[in-house]
């Protein structure tokens, strides 16, 4: 299902008190937008928040106008869900939320009570950075990549034929995704194969994207890992049955320090992990499928990458 709730925000910034007409709004689609907030900003009830809100609610949103009066926003987002769950032989049901975020992540996922959500923000999809909205200047023709990318995350972790760990973490938390508390109690490897997952489902859904599209990368960044990828595999191979907050922060997040990547005498590239991530799904999607794969197990995809380079094991 779509959930178009763009038109709402507008007109809470538009309203004769504005603050009063976001938090009514919140309270509308709380167990939504709580989530959103909880995962991919901060906490709504900490202080910080309102300056948040503050500057949402003021900035300038013209480049979003124009988008919405120039883009089909609404039509492309529906065909990319549509087009993903068909690929994904999907067996549960999966939202897509488009709207209008605080400049925190320019798209994501979320389980609330045990239904699959992927949502988008546009603020970062108008094609011009602003620094007012945070928006990363991200062209539109993107939406579909970045949607099919979402929208696997959210079957990976609510179908009932998934066999992925994060399935059972967001099980064990009554049908919620945390970002923070998988983070801390998923493998590397199975955060890694979640993101390689996702990446090659981007690239089924939205053919015809260069290569560093579908990771986020520039093309400066994917070459650069390219050059890396005998260092990188070796780098993370000790690491991969770990777990850890750090270590989804160090391979999967952006902002992280150099010294905070530092891993045997070279500094990671930021968000490593969805170009290696995809490199261990690579066996596993060439033998058995996209939709297989979104819900395979990580050991599965172990299994899979080891017959590729001919390892025997027990």
């Amino acid at each position: 299902m779509l959930v178009n709730l763009v038109p709402e925000f507008l007109a809470v910034v538009a309203a004769p008190d504005p603050a009063a007409a976001y938090h009514d709004y919140l309270e509308r689609h709380k167990p939504v937008l709580q989530s959103y907030w909880h995962n991919y900003v901060l906490d709504p009830a900490s202080p910080h928040a309102e300056r948040v809100i503050a500057a949402a609610l003021t900035a300038d949103r013209v480049d979003l106008t124009r988008l919405l009066e120039d883009v089909e926003v609404a039509a492309i987002a529906y065909d990319a869900l549509q087009r993903t769950l068909e690929q994904a032989d999907a067996d549960c049901p999966v939202d897509l939320y488009l709207m209008v975020g605080v400049g925190a992540a320019n798209a994501g996922e979320l389980v609330v009570g045990g239904r699959g959500i992927a949502f988008i923000c546009l603020e970062h999809f108008t094609g011009r950075a602003n620094p007012q909205t945070y928006g990363m200047g991200l062209a539109p023709h993107l939406l579909p990549l970045w949607i099919a990318h979402e929208v696997a995350h959210a079957v990976r972790y609510t179908s009932p034929t998934s066999r992925a760990d994060l399935r059972r973490l967001v099980a064990d938390l009554r049908g919620a995704y945390d970002y923070w508390d998988t983070g801390s109690r998923a493998t590397l490897r199975e955060l890694l194969v979640n993101e390689g997952a996702a990446v090659a489902a981007a690239q089924a859904v939205a053919p015809g994207f260069e290569p560093w599209e579908y990771c986020g990368y520039t093309r400066r960044q994917y070459r650069r890992i390219r050059e890396l990828d005998a260092f990188l595999r070796r780098a993370v191979t000790p690491l991969l049955e770990e777990r850890g907050l750090g270590l989804r922060l160090r391979f999967l997040s952006g902002g992280t320090t150099p010294a905070a990547r530092l891993m045997g005498g070279k500094v990671l590239p930021e968000r490593a992990g969805y170009y290696l991530g995809l490199r261990l799904v690579e066996s596993y999607l060439t033998e058995h499928g996209l939709a297989s794969t979104l819900r395979a197990a990580a050991d599965e995809v172990r299994k899979a990458d080891e017959r590729a380079l001919g390892i025997q094991t027990a």
